[in-house]
């Protein structure tokens, strides 16, 4: 897409001179950007809040814990903490009462974080950067290796932008400070950016892209734009970001779906917008074309939305993530799409909500200077189907279903193929557990050991003992979008010991939100086959049927019913979730052959 308007424009051409900072200078106005109170008043109150705070310390011990121990919030909470300060002073010496407090602890920030070894955190800080993603981290960071990754990229970003939008003040102080930022920029974020195409996340060795590249991309444009004053490198340094992002964009099915959830379109499709708005902003005439894959891309998280905070989570997803309603709103505006308005306008929170999980400064200031305006209610669409994510929603009769085929591969998946969840009047019933704290466990060999990744705790049916296997050739067949769900053969999706010659599974709901889910199964050898569901409620066994919440689930045969209750102990998790969930499996006796079918039912009391 990038690239394709290379053919076209000519960046140097059109860059005819060289732009600066997309955000007003504090120096140029009394009331900075002109913010009203409802915009001014949260920055004001997030710079108060973290004034009297100290900047974290950030020890050669706490970056050694993740190689010790798995632990990564050890180094990255006072990792996090020192740009979320640092951010909060830049808000208050920007628009604040006490400037020249503020200035003091933005110089403090800055300088503090020049002096880490690495911006890299603890986690990425991985060994030869020869394409492969590492999975077996170092101890610490060696500074003659600078290596770019997600944080490192949005760490430039934060101290690029702090510099433009304070340069007189600095200046003023000493043209020292500037001049530091500008050397480390350059030393660990663009000359290796320049220089080099060894890291995974450019796409040249390995071709299975995720967030990473448009995140770092869109960083490294914004860092890039504050201090290269060459005009042809800053011009080369562009094209190559559009010859990366359209590699990721290679990856994206044409369905726009993102097979990390809503919790990561964010930094995804959300981080290619960032990019999208930069160039034409900083390119003048440029206005990027083909645009439909964007749109697609766009309109993922509407889509997946299963009405109030609630969504769609398969994989690593939260069921309630961050959502950047700004963003969305952005998109909506400039892809010509009035229903992502609405919905931005929905999600959109207070500007500093940006600095919540991990820090965004650019995202803060695009939404100080959009100001939000009410353009109508938003609902979830009545349906969606996504036949390349191959992903199914459907709201009928005051219950919504979401349900998938898929594949038990890919960036942060989950073993799930023909898994599903069920919300009654708004709220979980049948649930996929979604995302806990990542550790190293995480994305290491032993990540399928983890309970909320294997399918055991998922709503799929266990053949015997044997659980869905990972892996790309492990994936559902024949997935069919129906008038009433969708109809999928998921017996691809469990290793060849468990036997299973076909395994053909049909959701069907109903007008009055009735959900008749059935399986029908071939073996190779008689075995029993259990039929799991994952529920919020506690479930109680009255008769044949089982009552959890608000839902009845009633077997077409007597069915050995076994309850084991989830404590949700980790805090990530416990967000969505807080204390239990309830494993509920429905055991069918041993044959060759099943013919399974639960009836869900919304029970009106």
């Amino acid at each position: 897409m990038f690239t394709e308007d290379l053919q076209r424009y000519s960046i140097v051409d059109l860059m005819r001179e060289r732009y600066g900072c997309m955000f007003p200078p504090a120096s140029l106005f009394g009331d900075w950007m002109g913010l009203g109170p409802e915009r001014r008043e949260p920055i004001l109150r997030l710079a108060d809040e973290y004034r009297e705070q100290p900047y974290a310390q950030l020890t050669a011990g706490q970056y050694m814990e993740f190689a010790r121990t798995g632990n990564r919030a050890v180094m990255e909470a006072p990792y996090f903490q020192r740009r979320r300060k640092l951010i909060a002073a830049l808000m208050g010496a920007c628009a604040g009462d006490e400037a020249q407090a503020d200035l003091d602890i933005v110089v403090d920030g800055i300088w503090l974080i020049c002096e880490e070894t690495s911006w890299v955190i603890s986690a990425h800080n991985g060994g030869e950067h020869d394409g492969v993603e590492q999975r077996k981290p170092l101890p610490l960071p060696d500074p003659a290796r600078p290596y770019v990754d997600l944080f490192a990229a949005q760490t430039a970003m934060i101290l690029s932008l702090t510099c433009q939008l304070l340069s007189g003040q600095l200046d003023e102080l000493t043209p020292l400070i500037r001049r530091r930022v500008r050397a480390e920029v350059e030393r660990r974020i663009l000359i290796p950016f320049e220089t080099r195409d060894d890291f995974w996340w450019m796409g040249v060795i390995r071709k299975d892209l995720c967030n990473w590249t448009p995140w770092i991309v869109s960083n490294v444009a914004l860092a890039a734009g504050a201090w290269i004053d060459d005009r042809p490198r800053y011009c080369e340094l562009l094209e190559r970001c559009c010859l990366l992002m359209d590699r990721y964009l290679d990856v994206i099915p044409r369905d726009g779906g993102c097979d990390e959830g809503v919790g990561y379109w964010s930094m995804a499709a959300g981080a290619v917008l960032d990019f999208m708005e930069l160039l034409e902003q900083q390119v003048p005439g440029w206005r990027i074309t083909r645009l439909e894959k964007l749109k697609s891309m766009a309109r993922f998280p509407l889509s997946m939305w299963l009405g109030g905070d609630w969504f769609v989570n398969f994989g690593d997803c939260d069921a309630r993530p961050e959502v950047p309603g700004e963003r969305l709103q952005y998109a909506g505006r400039r892809l010509g799409l009035k229903e992502l308005i609405a919905f931005g306008a929905r999600f959109r929170g207070a500007p500093t909500d940006a600095v919540k999980d991990t820090p965004q400064l650019w995202r803060l200031m695009s939404a100080l200077r959009a100001a939000p305006k009410d353009p109508g209610e938003a609902e979830p669409p009545a349906e969606s189907w996504l036949p390349d994510l191959e992903i199914r929603t459907l709201h009928r009769g005051g219950v919504t279903l979401a349900c998938k085929g898929g594949v038990n591969e890919g960036s942060h998946n989950h073993n799930d193929c023909g898994s599903f969840m069920l919300f009654a009047d708004g709220e979980p019933q049948i649930v996929d557990a979604g995302n806990m704290t990542y550790t190293r466990k995480t994305f290491s060999g032993d990540r399928y050991t983890l309970w909320n990744i294997r399918s055991k705790y998922h709503n799929v049916p266990m053949i015997g003992s044997c659980e869905q296997a990972a892996g790309w050739e492990f994936r559902a067949k024949d997935v069919t979008c129906t008038a009433d769900g969708m109809a999928l053969d998921i017996a691809g999706a469990y290793p060849g010991a468990a036997g299973v010659a076909s395994l053909r599974r049909r959701f069907a709901l109903d007008g009055d939100g009735r959900l008749v889910l059935t399986d029908e199964v071939e073996l190779e050898a008689p075995q029993a086959v259990t039929e799991a569901l994952l529920l919020r409620h506690e479930p109680a066994i009255e008769g044949d049927a089982v009552v959890s919440g608000p839902i009845r689930i009633t077997p077409n045969a007597p069915m050995a019913v076994e309850v084991e209750q989830v404590s949700v102990a980790d805090p990530r998790m416990a967000k969505n979730f807080p204390g239990s969930l309830w494993r509920a499996a429905f055991v069918a006796p041993a044959a060759a052959r099943h013919r399974i079918q639960l009836e869900i039912e919304r029970i009106h009391r």
